[in-house]
């Protein structure tokens, strides 16, 4: 009977170029799996063995296993049969846990199933984006207390402006063309657009902020949190609380100088985001008079009595669609009065309407200004006067609310720390010409 011969033939081996490919995809497929498994790991530490059903180890075999079983060359479908493992793994697990735990939460199953995708994403070249995405999870699964309570603390007018804003931001934008319309094609739908998100994401942002601080901060912080929306509707605002509570006459003159002083910054955010160019000289002048701004309104408020519990007034109504298209349709209407200006009387028209401009609101002439100077429509310095001009008229109106509203004192103080600014702009004005020679 003759013998078999045992081949000679050596065993199959792997190229090294694949491996060299496959395990750094697999160490990031784990390293998927082990951070999220840390957040659940220690969320349930206090469980007894065998009480939670996937901690650290468990979701570090499902990173694993899902790059394991999306390595390149390998079929789609294994991928597609382990999520769906997976899934039934939890299935299974889910119900008698839940039952005994009386809870419907399935936020740990749902976290496996992504920890797999990820770690999957790994496994195809995607490490990079594969751990950021489990860091969000992680971050995500870690903030569950914090996001209950911010839920719990949201009002049904907050939910409906963050959901206009999403409206606004990612169903009407991306639809818009992004060139100019209408006389002297001075009517871009995309910017102008762009600016009311800008603008209503700073109005919610004020809004969100104060709630998280509390309604009990007082005045100060109605005028800096409202002068991220409108500092004009701020002053008026606490020029009102003034009026009806005159012993609080200090810390709202103190509130309505700090408003313009967050007016001052948030011109210079606006700049920078949509003409860098002139973020150097014309935003940084801007941040000088904000900063004095504020030095003026610290001024004022150590001198109020400190035994008073100043209490925030009433918040303004958010925005809403209409209130947001009104806006837009105004910043176009001064952009073409601009351009119109421009072209009748040259620099001196688009002061004069800057000026008027400014009695309302700054915020959109300093956009129609800097788009002109982007397409090189206006100069450096004409832009620059321009906004100066608006900011100039809109303390003047705010200084004039203070005066008729809140009465003299009031009104005394505020003039007196505006007045002061303004001495401080002339004088860095002055002092920047002289070395520019």
């Amino acid at each position: 009977m003759a013998v078999r011969q045992s081949s000679n033939r050596p065993l199959p081996t792997v190229p090294e170029s694949e491996l060299n490919a496959t395990v750094p995809a697999l160490a990031a497929a784990l390293a998927v799996g082990l951070v999220v498994g840390l957040e659940r790991g220690w969320r349930n530490r206090e469980l007894p063995e065998g009480g939670r059903v996937a901690g650290l180890r468990t979701f570090a075999l499902i990173g694993l296993l899902g790059g394991a079983l999306a390595v390149p060359g390998l079929p789609d479908l294994w991928a597609g049969v382990g999520l769906a493992g997976v899934a039934l793994l939890f299935a299974v697990s889910w119900q008698p846990s839940a039952s005994a735990a009386g809870s419907l939460s399935i936020t740990t199953a749902i976290a496996a199933l992504a920890t797999f995708a990820l770690g999957a994403l790994a496994a195809r070249g995607h490490a990079v984006v594969a751990l950021a995405a489990a860091v969000v999870v992680a971050l995500l699964l870690d903030l569950k207390e914090e996001l209950h309570g911010w839920l719990r603390l949201m009002q049904p007018e907050e939910l409906n402006a963050v959901l206009q804003l999403g409206v606004l931001s990612a169903v009407i934008l991306p639809l818009l063309p992004d060139e100019g319309y209408g006389p002297y094609n001075a009517i871009n739908p995309f910017k102008l657009w762009l600016a009311v998100i800008l603008v209503a994401a700073l109005s919610l942002l004020g809004r969100v902020a104060s709630r998280l601080r509390g309604e009990q901060q007082g005045l100060l912080w109605v005028g800096l949190l409202g002068g991220l929306a409108s500092s004009t509707a701020a002053s008026l605002s606490l020029s009102r609380v003034a009026r009806t509570e005159p012993r609080l006459g200090l810390p709202a003159s103190a509130a309505i100088v700090a408003a313009s002083g967050v007016m001052f910054l948030r011109m210079a955010v606006v700049i920078s985001a949509l003409e860098p160019a002139l973020a150097p000289r014309l935003g940084g002048y801007l941040v000088v008079l904000g900063i004095t701004t504020f030095g003026a309104a610290a001024l004022l408020w150590r001198r109020r009595d400190r035994g008073d519990d100043a209490t925030v007034p009433a918040q303004a109504r958010l925005f809403d669609l209409g209130t947001a298209v009104g806006f837009g349709v105004a910043l176009g209407v001064i952009a073409v009065l601009v351009r119109a200006g421009k072209e009748g009387l040259g620099d001196a028209g688009i002061f004069a309407v800057a000026f008027l401009s400014g009695l309302a609101d700054v915020d959109a002439i300093v956009i129609s200004a800097v788009q002109m100077h982007a397409q090189e429509e206006l100069g450096a310095a004409a832009t620059a006067t321009a906004i100066l001009l608006a900011a100039l008229a809109n303390m003047v109106v705010k200084g004039g609310m203070a005066w008729t509203i809140a009465g003299r004192g009031v009104g005394r103080r505020v003039a007196a720390a505006f007045g002061a600014v303004a001495c401080v702009g002339v004088a860095a004005a002055a002092l920047a010409s002289l070395i520019a020679r």
